[in-house]
């Protein structure tokens, strides 16, 4: 990390999402469930995902969020709107909402995040972070200098089953050493959901409600 960029103890946390409105979010799990049903996950998911920024370190947290704050939302995130254009656009103008010092992007699919899996990010001395996905995607993005987002991140091509790898080689090719977090899995499919919830910690918001849907369809 270069002198221009000193070390912070903890960096920014962003969480970039849509407000988990039926029909909006979460349309590969119907069906089986319902686009409500599919809305509620999604739900869960994300104040899963917040409440785990809310126990990590964290010089800031922000919410980019595509719609708006909901009785999900808990206090502790500032909320800021997502950019128009492709997803790409819109993870590189997230970073451009962070201050001097290390910033890590997560998404809201993987509600059996971790505060124990973010507690080097900002304090191991590597210029970026890469989470891959089990979908080939990619769950986690960060920069020592956020300023850095934009050149390495537009262009690469969303949600395919190479995105992860490109991401990861366009951080490689920009002469930054990064460090590689765990490969988590997404959840986009009902396969997925079960998968997801099985490693979830003990209480979380995303088990109970594929549990209470599991009861309704009995």
């Amino acid at each position: 990390m270069s002198a221009r960029h000193p070390r912070r103890e903890a960096a920014t946390l962003l969480v970039i999402a849509k407000e988990p409105v039926p029909g909006r979010v979460k349309t590969r799990l119907t069906p089986p469930y319902t686009p409500r049903e599919a809305a509620a996950l999604a739900e869960a998911a994300l104040a899963d995902t917040l409440r785990t920024l809310l126990r990590a370190p964290a010089h800031r947290r922000l919410l980019v969020l595509d719609g708006a704050p909901g009785p999900w939302l808990p206090p502790g995130f500032d909320v800021v709107p997502q950019a128009e254009g492709a997803l790409d656009e819109r993870i590189a103008a997230a970073f451009a909402h962070c201050e001097d010092g290390p910033a890590l992007l997560v998404g809201m699919d993987t509600p059996q995040l971790t505060p124990e899996l973010l507690s080097g990010v900002g304090r191991d001395g590597h210029d970026a972070w890469f989470g891959p996905a089990a979908d080939g995607g990619f769950w986690a993005l960060g920069f020592a200098d956020p300023a850095r987002a934009g050149s390495v991140v537009r262009g690469v091509p969303m949600s395919t089953d190479r995105t992860g790898a490109i991401q990861r080689s366009r951080l490689a090719e920009a002469g930054l050493a990064v460090a590689d977090l765990p490969v988590l899995r997404d959840v986009d499919t009902a396969a997925d959901a079960a998968q997801v919830a099985a490693c979830c910690p003990p209480g979380s918001r995303f088990t109970t409600a594929l549990a209470s849907l599991a009861e309704v369809a009995r």
